[in-house]
């Protein structure tokens, strides 16, 4: 029977063609018709460039990895762990460039005492470890420089010191290590308590001007390198001295004895440098 330009098919027996019931094709066009009403325009006008759904990605998935875990590195420990932990020392060689060349500047004019001000918010371990680190390596190789052209000149054998290295690692890593925490421990019994990682700061950065007065050390004459290594530790104490005597001064009248002390020991450290690395015997 034709209608229009459709063709529909009552209940007529066509050879070779099975029959098809009113109510499984009711069923079938009921299911299409509730599919075709849930379709929706993809993506949702409200998604905002996001998929939806709960079995889709998290809604912030662009900062999943800007965001610290339970269990991540980021995350340190409290106590007395927080002292074994690499992270708890990770802010402090969070520092810029700038910032060490202007601490070292600092240290070179020792008559400021502004030092401690400026690194109070912010001090750093960074320079002080390159600082020592710099200072092994220059007292090595010059030292070693130096014995060999003093052995040169005077046609005698020359053999490598291994131990200066050695010795020069034990004298700074231990000096900016273990004064600082004395002079830690003394300001607490004092009551006038100052952070460690401040002195190790200031320690660290006293150590710089010793740099160069090592470089100089190479001019062959013994009164030229007593003078270099004067000039650098009344300096290097100048420079911790006056950078602690304000905050020192709160520990009462014995203020100037510690003060005193700390110039005392910063001279002899330029006293030991002078004997055993500006000094070359044949």
């Amino acid at each position: 029977m034709m209608s229009g330009k459709y063709t529909s098919i009552d209940n007529q027996k066509v050879s070779g063609s099975v029959p098809v019931s009113r109510s499984s094709t009711a069923i079938a066009l009921r299911r299409f018709s509730i599919s075709d009403s849930n379709l929706q325009t993809f993506p949702p006008s409200d998604a905002k460039g996001k998929i939806s759904g709960g079995s889709g990605p998290p809604r912030d998935a662009d900062d999943t990895f800007s965001k610290s875990t339970v269990g991540s590195d980021d995350s340190q420990p409290s106590g007395w762990f927080g002292w074994f932990s690499v992270a708890s020392y990770k802010p402090y060689f969070d520092v810029d460039t700038s910032d060490v060349l202007e601490r070292i500047k600092d240290s070179l004019f020792p008559f400021r005492g502004s030092f401690n001000e400026k690194t109070s918010s912010n001090p750093d371990l960074y320079g002080p470890f390159w600082i020592c680190t710099t200072l092994i390596f220059v007292a090595a190789s010059i030292g070693t420089f130096v014995t060999y052209v003093a052995h040169k000149l005077k046609k005698e054998q020359w053999n490598y010191d291994i131990n200066l290295v050695t010795w020069s690692a034990g004298l700074f890593y231990g000096y900016v290590t273990i004064v600082p925490l004395g002079l830690y421990v003394i300001l607490k019994y004092f009551s006038a308590p100052s952070g460690l990682i401040q002195l190790l700061c200031l320690y660290g950065y006293s150590l710089f001007v010793f740099i160069p007065a090592l470089c100089l050390s190479i001019v062959p004459l013994d009164i030229f390198r007593w003078v270099v290594a004067g000039v650098a530790g009344l300096m290097s104490a100048t420079f911790v001295a006056l950078n602690l005597r304000a905050h020192i001064k709160s520990a009462g009248e014995r203020w100037f004895l510690i003060v005193a002390a700390i110039f005392l020991l910063q001279l002899a450290l330029a006293v030991v440098l002078k004997i055993y690395l500006f000094t070359v015997s044949v």
